[in-house]
């Protein structure tokens, strides 16, 4: 009995060594992983600290031997960085909040709504999704040109309100985990299929809603092509818009340019630290059920 119960102990501990080594080893892994994807960034902040003329010394130095912060001081007053952040503002916080509306109305009516033809409308939708941006960039462009909104913000911020067919795909997939006994609860208190979506749908899918939210949000911050295609007046620029402006007119000025960028990516690093639970979680649940 001793010698079962020995060796037990022994095939127990070399179990738990065994798991000791491959969590070790999988964060080893993870932190070279981690490492391998901040030296770009490590880089950019590095060089928006340094002397003009030494961002491309040999050998390169990552810590600069003074921290040159008249960069920032020349990117905030001369660059004209703070406009071209509240243009963008302007631009997305419309496409951000109604379309992120819009989008939940559609997944909902996918997810648990009856309609005729419900899911040859869906099949649509996605296939939607397969069709390139570029595709229809330049028959999108010859409308706007002809009902007159290049060179504003109309185009940029009317199509964004109508929501997108990722944003109703993911939202559904939300939708449909769940419980259907809590809107069969609703129906007998009263509540009409809105009521319903209102006050149980959306407060239950917050970590879905909260995602799609900042997919939107990168996705309208990150932007440059379109902004690139129907702005043209240097006071209508999007923020990278100005960044890039900046770059072509500060070509060897690369401390500059690393300057802004890193200022440019301040908000989207504080909008994530603040919301990656529900980021995080949003993205776990919206593929449970199909």
């Amino acid at each position: 009995m001793s010698n079962t119960a020995t060796a037990t102990g022994a095939w127990q501990q070399k179990k738990k060594a065994g798991e000791y080594v491959s969590k070790t080893l999988a964060y080893l892994f993870l932190l070279t992983g981690s490492l391998v994807m901040a030296i770009p960034f490590l880089w950019m902040l590095s060089t928006s600290l340094k002397e003009q003329g030494l961002e491309f010394e040999m050998p390169p130095k990552w810590i600069p031997e003074s921290f040159e912060w008249s960069n920032y001081v020349f990117v905030l007053t001369e660059a004209n960085v703070w406009h071209g952040y509240l243009n963008t503002m302007l631009v997305i916080t419309l496409p951000c909040l109604v379309g992120l509306f819009m989008n939940s109305l559609a997944a909902y009516a996918f997810a648990r709504m009856n309609f005729p033809a419900k899911n040859a409308l869906f099949v649509m939708l996605l296939a939607t999704m397969m069709i390139p941006g570029i595709v229809t960039m330049i028959p999108t462009f010859i409308l706007f040109k002809n009902i007159g909104w290049v060179d504003s913000w109309l185009p940029l911020i009317i199509p964004g309100m109508f929501g997108a067919a990722p944003g109703v795909f993911l939202l559904r997939q939300f939708f449909m985990t769940i419980p259907k006994e809590l809107e069969d609860a609703a129906k007998v208190d009263g509540l009409n299929p809105f009521q319903t979506f209102i006050r149980i749908m959306l407060p239950l899918s917050k970590p879905a809603v909260i995602t799609q939210g900042l997919l939107g949000f990168l996705a309208g911050y990150n932007d440059f092509l379109n902004p690139l295609i129907y702005i043209n007046s240097p006071e209508k620029f999007t923020l990278q818009l100005v960044l890039a402006s900046f770059q072509g007119e500060y070509t060897s000025q690369w401390t500059y340019i690393m300057a802004g960028s890193v200022l440019a990516l301040i908000p989207t690093l504080l909008l994530f630290f603040f919301a990656q639970k529900h980021f995080v979680e949003g993205i776990t649940m919206t593929g449970i059920k199909g």
